[in-house]
C-alpha cells in the first residue's frame, strides 16, 4: 500500500472550506464514491477497484486554526501487480498523484479564499480575570436570556482580531487584548442575509488592556469561575466551547 500526505491552510472559515472541497471533488480522472462525509470536520471517498489500481482512497481531515483552516489529506493506493512491474506502476503512480494533488490544493486554497469573502463571520472573546471569565447576558433576539461570550460580525475588509477589539469596544466599553484562539463553532442559522450554515463563530481568550467593562448591548454581566459556567442557559453555539474556556481558567493543557 502506497500513500501521500499533503497539508493546506486554508484562508477561510471550517464550513467554507469543507464546502468548496466537496464542490471541487478530488483531481482523479475516475469518479470516487463518498464512504464518509462528516460536515465540517473531515470525509473520506474511494475508488472502486478496476485494472491497474486495486484501490484508491482519498481522506481530508479540516480543523480550525487562529489563521484559517487546516486542511489535512491523505491518499492511499495500491497497484495491484506484484514484483518490478508493480513497483514501476507505483512510481509512475505516485508522481502523478503528487503532481495532480498539487496544482488541485492551489486551486482549491484561491478559491476557498475567494469564497469566504462572501461569508458573514462571527467572532467572540472569553474575557480571563484570574481564575474568572466576563460571560453576557443577551438582551435581545431569538435567544434573550441566554448567556455568551461578547463579540458579533466581522465587517467587509476586517481581520477577524480588528472585529473583536472593535465588537468589545462597542459592547464593553474597553480595550482588550486578544490571546490565543480557543477554537470554532459552526453556525446553523442565517448570518448577516448569508447563506444557511455558512458561517461560523470564532473565538479567543483575551484579556481587558484599558477601560472597565460596562453593559452597553446586554442586559447582564458577570465574571464567573469555571465551575459557575455550566449551569447557565448558553446560546448553542458558545457552550461547546466552555472546555475550551475552562483549561484557560484552570490552567489545564489539552488531551
Amino acid at each position: 500500500m502506497s500513500q501521500l500526505r499533503f497539508t493546506t491552510l486554508v484562508e477561510a472559515p471550517l464550513t467554507v472550506a469543507f464546502d468548496v472541497a466537496r464542490a471541487l471533488g478530488r483531481p482523479w480522472g475516475e469518479p470516487l464514491q463518498e464512504v464518509v462525509s462528516v460536515r465540517p470536520s473531515h470525509d473520506v471517498y474511494a475508488a472502486a477497484p478496476r485494472r491497474g489500481r486495486r484501490r484508491l482512497t482519498h481522506s481530508r481531515h479540516f480543523s480550525a486554526t487562529a489563521d484559517g483552516t487546516l486542511v489535512e489529506e491523505q491518499v492511499d493506493w495500491a497497484t495491484g501487480l506484484p514484483g518490478p512491474l508493480g513497483a514501476v506502476v507505483d512510481l509512475v503512480l505516485r508522481r502523478r498523484v503528487e503532481r495532480s494533488m498539487r496544482a488541485h490544493l492551489d486551486a482549491y486554497a484561491a478559491a476557498a479564499a475567494r469564497r469566504a469573502l462572501e461569508v458573514v463571520q462571527v467572532v467572540g472573546v472569553a474575557l480571563v480575570d484570574g481564575d474568572r471569565v466576563l460571560v453576557a447576558q443577551r438582551a435581545d433576539g431569538p435567544f434573550t436570556g441566554c448567556w455568551e461570550f461578547p463579540g458579533g460580525k466581522v465587517e467587509p475588509g476586517e481581520a477577524d482580531l480588528e472585529a473583536l477589539v472593535r465588537e468589545c469596544r462597542e459592547e464593553l466599553g474597553v480595550e482588550v487584548a486578544p490571546q490565543e484562539f480557543l477554537g470554532e463553532v459552526p453556525l446553523d442559522g442565517v448570518v448577516g442575509g448569508g447563506a444557511p450554515g455558512a458561517s461560523t463563530l470564532r473565538v479567543w481568550w483575551g484579556r481587558v488592556a484599558a477601560g472597565t467593562v460596562t453593559p452597553h448591548e446586554h442586559s447582564e454581566l458577570r465574571w464567573l469561575r469555571a465551575d459557575e459556567l455550566p449551569d447557565l442557559d448558553w446560546i448553542p453555539a458558545d457552550r461547546p466551547l466552555l472546555p475550551a474556556v475552562v483549561r484557560v481558567l484552570t490552567g489545564t493543557p489539552e488531551a
